[in-house]
């Protein structure tokens, strides 16, 4: 293969008036808090990217500092921070436990838009968890007890054979929340929001918290 072949020609003029037009509203820019405009994002990405446009990198650290990231589904947000639910058990869960602070990424590639947020993380109360976990498919709920999250499973049967145990268990009633499965709160520190411009001109715009309001300013792409 050719070395034009596997790179990217420059945008034409025409490609980078299109960019500017599409990603270029600079009123979107001028905000107080980064919420609301979070909020605005997230409802276009919902309605432009193919699956979960609520996916985000959680990156978290052990007790020692080395890190970790995987990919969970935000389930709520509001001026407080950004929920997440997953076994507490889990690698992230007892990251979380051991260094409670973490760092979030969204990347929605058809909008060409990404937002970083980081800060400490709290455990949400057991009635948030209780509530989210009730809104949960069926299956889920009873997969939620069956799976030792993060730990060594002999065989994929052995899974299924927990799930059929726990289905059988419950039967047509009620499945309860795990005592090990709750939610966690990101209370950000800082956010970025970052869209991208032509020849790598990109927009920032970073908020830092200041008592009970932000800061906001424009970085440098």
């Amino acid at each position: 293969m050719s070395r034009d072949a596997r790179i990217p020609p420059s945008p034409s003029a025409e490609d980078y008036a299109r960019q500017l037009e599409a990603n270029g509203d600079e009123a979107e820019f001028e905000r107080d808090e980064p919420f609301a405009l979070f909020g605005d994002w997230l409802a276009l990405a919902r309605e432009r990217e193919l699956n979960d446009a609520n996916a985000v990198a959680l990156a978290t650290a052990d007790a020692t500092g080395l890190p970790d990231c995987r990919m969970v589904l935000l389930k709520d947000f509001d001026a407080c921070g950004f929920v997440f639910y997953s076994n507490a058990e889990s690698a992230k869960g007892r990251q979380l436990a051991e260094n409670p602070q973490a760092a979030l990424l969204f990347h929605w590639k058809s909008l060409r838009r990404q937002v970083r947020a980081r800060g400490q993380v709290e455990a949400v109360t057991a009635e948030e968890a209780d509530a989210y976990f009730a809104s949960r498919a069926r299956e889920a709920r009873i997969g939620a007890w069956a799976s030792d999250q993060s730990r060594p499973l002999p065989a994929r049967f052995a899974l299924e054979k927990r799930v059929a145990e726990y289905g059988l268990r419950f039967g047509l009633g009620e499945v309860p929340r795990p005592p090990h499965w709750t939610g966690w709160r990101l209370m950000p520190e800082q956010i970025e929001f970052w869209r991208d411009r032509p020849f790598r001109l990109h927009d920032r715009l970073q908020f830092v918290r200041a008592g009970a309001g932000w800061t906001c300013s424009r970085l440098y792409p």
